[in-house]
């Protein structure tokens, strides 16, 4: 069995590394990522069940994160074109009761996510 390398991370820092990890399995629906929900603006569940599930098709295999768009390398924002349109999604990390951000953002049973299907006149 091939060793693997481990990222150590100081006390009190941010493991973006398997926050990441964490989000490319929620949206891939894995149990490794955690509880959450799914939502979508109004503009996007108006545009009908066909688009709906064209926008989460695609999240479900979205992997175009760049510097750019994804500068703190968490996977956690995503910009597609679905059927012409543009469209955004987002995911955010609360608590358990989706009320505050989450205390402890690598910690599964203290995070929830949320991820948002929305277009960017949304945001």
């Amino acid at each position: 069995m091939a060793a693997t390398a481990q990222q150590t991370v100081e006390p009190g820092q941010v493991d973006y590394a398997l926050i990441a990890q964490q989000n490319d399995a929620f949206r891939k629906r894995l149990p490794e990522g955690g509880e959450g929900m799914i939502v979508q603006a109004t503009a996007i569940d108006n545009m009908g069940p066909a688009f709906v599930a064209a926008c989460l098709n695609q999240i479900l295999t979205y992997d175009d994160f760049t510097e750019d768009n994804d500068p703190h390398g968490t996977h956690e924002m995503g910009f597609m074109d679905i059927m012409g349109r543009k469209v955004w999604f987002k995911i955010d990390l609360y608590d358990e009761n989706y009320k505050y951000g989450t205390p402890a953002a690598t910690d599964l049973s203290k995070t929830r996510r949320v991820l948002t299907i929305l277009f960017p006149s949304d945001y």
